[in-house]
């Protein structure tokens, strides 16, 4: 087990959290209207999707590392693309209108519990951006590093949680979302469009065979 493929699945999880989607969006919403506290239950029962589709990406990874390694190396360039076909429809989005009602929600974990596991990009999305930052440490990756890789993705889970639940709910953070919305959105699909050019950096030489053994 390397550092870097440990830090790679930590930052990982870090980023399928923080960085804004219908999630965030969804907990923007709860902690604006409801508090902190609704905010996090609803990102308690979130947590549950969160674990099971980086559990399902990473045995994914690994399966198709232990397979051979341009089974891997075509599944990064698959997720590079899908990875940057995300950012460049955040890049390009048009502005949502303003004066929405703020949705009250009765039972947060409830709602954060079946919005993470019914979430149907939240597979992709675990797959393609745990795929753009542990590929640089393909070589480490089998299913004996599985439980470990797991754990350190539960850490950068918790620690987004704590980030975003730290954080909502503040009068200053929902003027400032509100009022750079459009900002926060393309700087999110930028972020996208780099996790997508590292994934197809570390695919490529693999598939065209530039790849040292």
């Amino acid at each position: 087990m390397t550092q870097p493929l440990l830090v790679g699945a930590f930052l990982a999880a870090l980023f399928y959290v923080l960085i804004p989607g219908p999630a965030f969006l969804q907990l923007l919403g709860i902690g604006a209207g409801q508090g902190r506290k609704a905010g996090a239950f609803f990102m308690m029962g979130h947590l549950v999707g969160d674990i099971l589709w980086s559990a399902l990406a990473l045995v994914a990874i690994v399966g198709a590392r232990t397979i051979g390694t341009f089974v891997f190396d075509l599944l990064g360039l698959l997720c590079g693309f899908y990875l940057a076909w995300i950012g460049w429809s955040a890049v390009t989005a048009k502005p949502k209108g303003d004066g929405r009602a703020l949705v009250m929600v009765e039972r947060p974990f409830r709602r954060g519990l079946i919005f993470g596991v019914t979430n149907p990009k939240g597979y992709p999305v675990a797959l393609a951006t745990f795929t753009a930052l542990v590929a640089g440490s393909a070589g480490a990756l089998d299913f004996e590093a599985l439980p470990l890789l797991l754990s350190v993705s539960f850490v950068g889970f918790v620690t987004a949680d704590l980030i975003l639940v730290a954080i909502i709910g503040a009068g200053a953070v929902r003027r400032f979302y509100r009022a750079h919305e459009r900002l926060i959105v393309l700087c999110s699909g930028v972020l996208f469009m780099g996790f997508a050019a590292q994934a197809l950096w570390h695919a490529t030489p693999g598939l065209l065979g530039w790849r040292k053994a």
